[in-house]
């Protein structure tokens, strides 16, 4: 079934530098699309031969890039849009057959404590480990509840990852432990068929910030919501700023899809980790969606 097929689809890992030339050529390709560059001058733009550009994208996205682009239109992301009052109908268009099927990483999310957030992070261990994915490196930080940190590489710099990961939780014990994280990386990017394990998150916010996030796990893959869609479904209709705050402070990325929320005009907009990666991550996506 198209369904299984979307949810059980194990990517490739692709490396930073490899991911870099993909994000450049979505880039290009997203900003020239009214000129329709030929496949040469995209390949041009991240000094590959045609022929070598065209094979590392199409292992990547499992389609041509000039396909696509299409997925990166107004045009396609107006008919992929959804309000939160319609998400089975949403499901169904993205390919999904049930209501389970929208929580396509069956993701669980569970915040600390208030105590917990008070103290934070005090008495917690966190693992951390970096990986490769589809969208670069990244990386991952697990406790014994769950995953508590996912982050996409900013210039190839691990110091920096770990920097934030420490600030994130500030006295919490903080140690590398790769063999571990590499599960989590695993179940998360490289999704075996069939597989149904729940995964599960804890993340440290507020009330605010966790009602976002957890209404943001609701937008089903290949799909797109808008910023004022989220804040009707929290009903917080007139805090449109402080939810779009509390999109961009999302702790974990891709499993907690901020990079599913674009503005009401149909402009992806800005991300966290880059708008090139948000571009790639959406178009790969709907471009599985499609397959």
């Amino acid at each position: 079934m198209l369904s299984e097929k979307i949810l059980n689809f194990e990517p490739v890992a692709t490396n930073a530098y490899q991911y870099q030339q993909i994000a450049t050529a979505i880039d290009y390709l997203y900003v020239n699309f009214r000129n329709q560059p030929s496949l040469e001058e995209v390949a041009a733009q991240v000094n590959m031969s045609a022929f070598h550009f065209q094979r590392m994208f199409t292992e990547w996205a499992g389609i041509s890039p000039k396909r696509f682009l299409q997925f990166l239109t107004t045009d396609y992301l107006k008919h992929r849009i959804t309000g939160f009052d319609n998400l089975l109908d949403a499901a169904d268009a993205a390919g999904l057959s049930s209501q389970s099927r929208v929580y396509d990483l069956f993701v669980n999310l569970e915040a600390v404590t208030p105590q917990e957030y008070k103290e934070k992070g005090s008495g917690i261990l966190i693992e951390y480990g970096f990986h490769a994915t589809p969208f670069g490196e990244c990386i991952i930080g697990v406790t014994g509840r769950g995953i508590c940190h996912l982050s996409f590489l900013q210039e190839d710099n691990r110091s920096t990852a770990i920097e934030e990961l420490e600030s994130a939780w500030g006295n919490a014990s903080v140690r590398e432990n790769s063999r571990n994280t590499e599960v989590m990386a695993n179940a998360i990017f490289h999704r075996k068929p069939g597989a149904q394990e729940k995964l599960s998150v804890l993340v440290k916010g507020t009330n605010f910030q966790v009602k976002v996030w957890n209404a943001l796990l609701e937008v089903p893959y290949g799909t797109v919501s808008t910023y004022q869609s989220l804040a009707r479904h929290i009903e917080e209709p007139k805090a449109l700023q402080a939810v779009g705050t509390a999109v961009g402070a999302n702790p974990i990325a891709y499993l907690i899809p901020c990079h599913r929320i674009i503005r009401k005009n149909l402009i992806i907009g800005e991300y966290h980790w880059g708008t090139e990666r948000k571009k790639a991550m959406l178009g790969w996506e709907m471009a599985k969606t499609a397959i």
